[in-house]
């Protein structure tokens, strides 16, 4: 027996166009004209027999109907999500998707992949770069790398890293430099800057770093750059002295691309978290990446300076 369903594409284009509230952009996010979707709307009226948008000189505004027929239609579109999710999942288990920062992924994670590949064979990764907050469920993602304060409700949450800020330049800037004797001395030379947006409450600035050696720091001069990925960069070039976090600097060092200026470092007011996804928890694959990525943390901590 047959199914008395609506045309599906229409009811589609009317739950884009009701969550917009109106068909220009419900277009825009099924890559239709505007156009279309309003005649996807007049067939599924047709099919209904109701009126489920008001056409005004100006736009559209759902009808009564329209309305509940829109709220009715809300969680099934969710659930069909939802399900379809879970099902694309199930066929990508070896997959693991993990988001961070730019400059961890560029500066910690990606140099590492070699490693994760030999002990882990089975995991492919899918890696995604991003400084906003992450809906796990819609974009797909199983675990995060995240600064923060905590907590994270609806996450398992385990603290993976404390930040430590040093002073680091080029081999070739330090020869060059030999009057930087104590974090006074920096004053007198070209300090590179992070201006990542949206700004975080209370970063580790310059101001912040030299005030925590007793040095008042006006904040002016020196490149700024977007990224600390950059940041670092520039430093790596000759261009400056920079101040980053411990992982992001551990590559770098590791290569003599950069020299820390200072035996002492400064603690930042935030901590590196690994996040999990709650349906992510119980995959094999998840879990190893997670051990792995502990261990390497782990590995790194035992070979930083006291």
């Amino acid at each position: 027996m047959s199914r008395r369903l609506p045309p599906l594409s229409a009811v589609r284009a009317f739950e884009a166009a009701a969550r917009h509230g109106g068909f220009q952009r419900a277009g825009e996010e099924l890559h239709v004209t505007a156009g279309a979707v309003a005649h996807q709307v007049k067939q599924l009226e047709a099919w209904l027999g109701l009126e489920l948008f008001r056409r005004l000189a100006r736009g559209v505004v759902l009808s009564t109907a329209g309305q509940r027929y829109a709220d009715a239609l809300q969680p099934l579109f969710n659930g069909l999500e939802e399900i379809s999710d879970a099902a694309r999942r199930q066929s990508d288990e070896r997959v693991v998707t993990v988001t961070s920062v730019p400059s961890l992924v560029t500066n910690w994670l990606m140099p590492r992949l070699g490693c994760l590949r030999e002990q882990h064979p089975d995991i492919d990764m899918r890696i995604l770069s991003s400084i906003h907050t992450v809906d796990f469920q819609h974009e797909g993602v199983d675990v995060a790398i995240r600064l923060g304060t905590g907590p994270y409700p609806g996450m398992k949450a385990e603290l993976l890293m404390e930040e430590w800020f040093s002073a680091v330049c080029s081999p070739a800037f330090r020869a060059a430099a030999p009057d930087i004797v104590q974090p006074a001395d920096l004053l007198r030379h070209p300090l590179l800057h992070d201006e990542m947006e949206p700004r975080i409450p209370d970063e580790l600035n310059w101001a912040r770093w030299l005030q925590a050696f007793g040095v008042h720091y006006a904040g002016t001069g020196g490149a700024s750059f977007s990224h600390t990925y950059l940041t670092l960069e520039a430093a790596a070039a000759g261009q400056g002295v920079a101040i980053a976090a411990e992982p992001f600097i551990s590559g770098y060092l590791r290569a003599g691309r950069l020299v820390r200026l200072f035996a002492q470092r400064v603690q930042g007011p935030y901590c590196f978290y690994l996040l999990r996804a709650p349906a992510a928890q119980a995959r094999p694959p998840v879990q190893a990446f997670c051990d792995w990525v502990k261990a390497q943390v782990q590995a790194d901590q035992q070979a930083q300076p006291a």
